[in-house]
């Protein structure tokens, strides 16, 4: 990686060097799995956070919180403040032919930006999470650096 070469650049050289491209064909299709999970329909819906939550999920939330399945439903299920959430630069990496990781940043209604990963895998002929890591990008605005 040059001096010029963002971050973002070189995982995406890293993963291109592992013939592990961003899968164009892919990415409407997790976007809407990832748009559904931050869905305030779905995240009030048991049943279909069990639909899309693979039973041995973890996920690191961005305070550095560990959860497992359970603890994630039980936890999201009780949020009301998801709706409104802007997806921005998803990109999704094809793994195997049943995994895929997908990058993203999102933008919630006060500005908040969280950098995440979701690792998908496919069981049961439908695609499920089942890793999840989400890094809050510190509020800067404002800020000389």
């Amino acid at each position: 990686m040059s001096a010029e070469t963002t971050l973002e650049e070189g995982v995406g050289h890293m993963w291109a060097r592992r013939g592990m491209a961003v899968r164009t064909g892919r990415t409407d299709q997790f976007r809407e799995l990832e748009t559904r999970l931050l869905d305030p329909q779905t995240r009030s819906s048991r049943a279909a956070l069990e639909e899309l939550v693979h039973e041995d999920f973890v996920g690191l939330g961005s305070a550095g919180n560990v959860y497992r399945r359970e603890a994630m439903i039980e936890s999201i299920s009780q949020q009301s403040d998801a709706g409104g959430v802007v997806i921005a630069d998803l990109e999704c990496h094809q793994v195997s032919d049943v995994t895929a990781l997908v990058t993203y940043r999102s933008i919630g209604g006060r500005g908040t930006e969280v950098r995440r990963s979701s690792l998908w895998v496919e069981a049961d002929e439908r695609w499920q999470l089942f890793f999840h890591q989400g890094s809050r990008v510190p509020n800067t605005w404002g800020q000389i650096g």
